[in-house]
């Protein structure tokens, strides 16, 4: 079966055609169990939980006199239904200072591991929208300011009618493998010992295998072959979809061409489980696609 990585999973039910009613707002605002999340500049308002290292969306009722009327509702948008509960994002300016005693604004991919899946999906779905809002304040057409429509989920200029939707930035993500060993390289940001998979953004004309190829080429002087998809991950740091594959390569000597990377090697199993390399986060589809591979070598 297919994976189902962090962010990604049946946690909201979008019911896209309820951002076609243009009295939208009016029905979540009178609806009593409609709950708001608030972001600020890509974080979110978030409370600690009831177990050490875990924290909660702070999911706010219509009655809350912090949402209830004050909020400019071109900054309110309509995400879906969360639990069977109409959820809307209500995304804060900066100067905007909500937070009651505990509350915090939070910025998500340090929080990733502590949200329960769910509320990680959705924060990630909401800061995903919030910086596609802020930046296509005006239009790339004509540079007019654009006013939101589709209950927040597209952008129209009044001065020439031009649309315009949220947009992903497709990315390869590849574990090649040559049956025995690994290869993996690094950044020279990382901290010291960490490895990862290789990566990098589809272009425009290029298929998602013809980029697995030219990505593991340019980035180690590697060449893949025997690409097989794995799964995708939404990663809104800030609007990728990162698309996981597998691919056989032979093992040649790894020569870095592009500068991406400050490093690349070959690495068998024992040394990837013994601790020695500082392998990606486990909510990651980079550790999701090495382990997958340390298993099936098991």
């Amino acid at each position: 079966m297919t994976p189902v990585n962090l962010f990604a999973g049946s946690y909201l039910d979008r019911r896209a055609e309820a951002r076609l009613r243009e009295d939208w707002l009016a029905e979540a605002r009178g609806d009593t169990h409609t709950i708001y999340i608030c972001m600020r500049e890509a974080a979110a308002l978030v409370r600690p939980g009831n177990l050490a290292g875990t924290t909660h969306v702070a999911f706010l009722s219509g009655a809350d006199p912090r949402v209830a009327g004050t909020v400019d509702p071109e900054r309110i948008v309509l995400l879906g239904w969360y639990r069977d509960q109409r959820c809307l994002l209500v995304d804060l300016p900066a100067e905007h200072a909500i937070e009651a005693r505990g509350e915090t604004f939070a910025e998500l991919r340090p929080l990733a591991a502590e949200l329960p899946v769910d509320e990680a999906g959705l924060i990630a779905y909401a800061r995903a929208l919030q910086l596609w809002r802020a930046n296509h304040r005006h239009c790339g057409r004509c540079g007019t300011p654009t006013n939101s429509t589709r209950a927040g989920h597209a952008r129209r200029c009044p001065a020439c009618g031009h649309e315009s939707f949220p947009r992903l930035d497709p990315a390869i993500i590849v574990l090649v493998h040559t049956g025995d060993s690994a290869l993996l390289g690094r950044q020279a940001s990382w901290q010291p010992g960490r490895y990862s998979t290789i990566a990098g953004f589809v272009e425009p004309g290029e298929s998602l295998e013809d980029a697995v190829r030219r990505e593991v080429r340019e980035e180690t002087g590697i060449t893949a072959r025997e690409i097989a998809y794995h799964s995708s991950q939404p990663w809104p740091f800030p609007s990728s979809l990162m698309l996981g594959f597998t691919a056989r390569a032979d093992r040649a000597t790894p020569v870095p061409h592009d500068g991406e990377l400050e490093d690349a090697r070959w690495f068998d199993r024992a040394e990837l489980l013994d601790g020695s390399v500082l392998l990606p986060p486990r909510e990651s589809i980079s550790r999701r696609l090495i382990d997958g591979w340390l298993h099936d070598a098991a």
